[in-house]
């Protein structure tokens, strides 16, 4: 299987919910950004995935990024994300949403267990009251701390500025 086989429409995505719900397999969502690939993604997907048994990512586009992070974001491109995401071998499909929070998504996946980091309270994160009105579950993981693009991207900048 090659990495762009595991990027979905949200109709592809659906037939595919279908198959694995078919096959009784639990499925667990989880959004974000993801502009540069870091530890603290892969431990929190890695988590995430061991939660159920099918890992959905929704990935923010780059006119989102933009909207919510500032003109200077997304720092890669959509499609490259998507697919060094799909790349890891603990997520089983991205799909890609345009709006600044991923409620119509998840309306739409319907997971059976919603998860985010422990830097959100349970009542906090978009989405619980629908994943929890259809029986499901709604967890955080803990975040490996220290690691964030935000912070990679300062280090990069403060050593450009004193190399000047």
């Amino acid at each position: 299987m090659n990495s762009s086989d595991k990027i979905f429409t949200l109709p592809q995505l659906q037939e595919q919910l279908e198959a694995w719900r078919a096959q009784g397999q639990k499925i667990v969502f989880t959004n974000g950004c993801f502009d540069l690939l870091h530890l603290g993604h892969v431990d929190y997907l890695e988590k995430a995935r061991q939660l159920g048994d099918k890992l959905v990512l929704g990935l923010n586009t780059d006119a989102s990024i933009s909207r919510i992070k500032g003109p200077s974001r997304p720092l890669q491109d959509e499609m490259s994300r998507a697919r060094v995401m799909a790349s890891l071998l603990f997520v089983d499909a991205v799909v890609l949403f345009n709006d600044d929070t991923p409620l119509e998504l998840i309306k739409a996946v319907q997971p059976d267990i919603l998860v985010k980091g422990d830097d959100y309270a349970v009542e906090q994160i978009v989405g619980h009251e629908v994943v929890v009105a259809k029986g499901g579950k709604v967890k955080t993981v803990p975040l490996v701390k220290g690691y964030s693009t935000t912070n990679i991207v300062s280090k990069i900048e403060n050593q450009i500025n004193e190399n000047r």
